[in-house]
């Protein structure tokens, strides 16, 4: 406000009276030239001698300075001239000191940037704050994501739009729909993982932030699938998996084509046939030739 009343009264006031002190200063000078012209005739004439004469140039002089000292006066407090200048630079800095304490003031207030549900605070009111530190936690309302962390060697099986089953460990019985929507293009290395993403178009009313979910993706399909459990297996993850199975009362090895994977459960697509009985991997002298016969439960439950 005061820079702006000082290049007020610039123009309002300082200017119109510099104009004035010209226009005066200006007649002073011609009156000054005027009495020296007449009195230089009287000098040719000699009437007056020529001292009075130097008298009178110099003040002729003396006007002609007031009057210079007068126009740079006027042309300080002009747009363009120091005075305008320093005053508008004043008024420039002014009114950007105000944007800074009026952006300062907008800190004071915290406003979320969209709608949601604040899940943490960890300042109070009055608290002082730094740069950088997590003030709140909002979960922003929309729509509701599942985030996953997908075992990289699993990459190749995932596509977006495949459908998921998404259980809470809070509530395991109550199962819900979700779709891939994101894959990670990055790996973390040092988890060996792939993030993924998974839209839940219709989320239970139980489903929190940070809650632990266990996920079921669909990756692929079979109508008809020959399943081995995996406990049955034996080398399941190398090159050349096999299983041990009962034919003509002893064990016999079958090496293994496996497929899709899934609940513990593993797709044979070569090395067995369906009615097959397979040894578990925990039988203890289920070696290739050794006689074995099968138990059967009575219904009492003992064998």
């Amino acid at each position: 406000m005061q820079a702006m009343a000082i290049l007020r009264q610039l123009g309002e006031v300082q200017a119109p009276v510099a104009a004035q002190t010209v226009r005066v200063a200006q007649v002073n000078r011609d009156n000054a030239r005027a009495h020296w012209t007449r009195n230089a005739e009287l000098y040719r004439q000699g009437f007056i001698g020529r001292a009075a004469l130097d008298d009178l140039q110099k003040n002729v002089d003396l006007a002609e300075a007031q009057l210079q000292s007068a126009i740079r006066q006027r042309d300080t407090t002009s747009p363009g001239g120091s005075d305008h200048a320093l005053a508008t630079q004043q008024l420039t800095q002014a009114r950007a000191a105000a944007d800074a304490a009026r952006s300062r003031l907008g800190y004071t207030r915290i406003a979320a940037p969209v709608a949601g549900t604040l899940i943490a605070r960890n300042v109070e009111p009055g608290d002082a704050v730094l740069a950088g530190k997590s003030l709140m936690v909002l979960s922003p309302a929309g729509e509701v994501q599942v985030v996953a962390q997908i075992d990289e060697r699993n990459l190749g099986l995932l596509a977006t739009g495949q459908t998921a089953k998404v259980s809470a460990d809070a509530y395991p019985a109550q199962r819900f729909e979700a779709r891939l929507a994101y894959i990670n293009p990055g790996v973390d290395v040092q988890r060996g993982s792939v993030e993924v993403k998974l839209s839940v178009a219709d989320p239970p009313a139980y489903l929190r932030q940070d809650m632990t979910v266990s996920i079921d993706i669909d990756v692929a399909f079979r109508p008809q699938a020959l399943m081995v459990p995996s406990d049955a297996l034996h080398d399941a993850d190398s090159d050349h998996p096999w299983a041990m199975v009962l034919a003509d009362g002893r064990a016999e090895r079958r090496d293994l084509r496996l497929g899709l994977r899934a609940g513990g459960m593993n797709e044979v697509l070569s090395g067995l046939e369906a009615g097959d009985r397979v040894v578990p991997a925990s039988v203890a002298g289920a070696v290739a030739g050794a006689r074995l016969r099968p138990l059967t439960a009575r219904a009492n439950g003992r064998p």
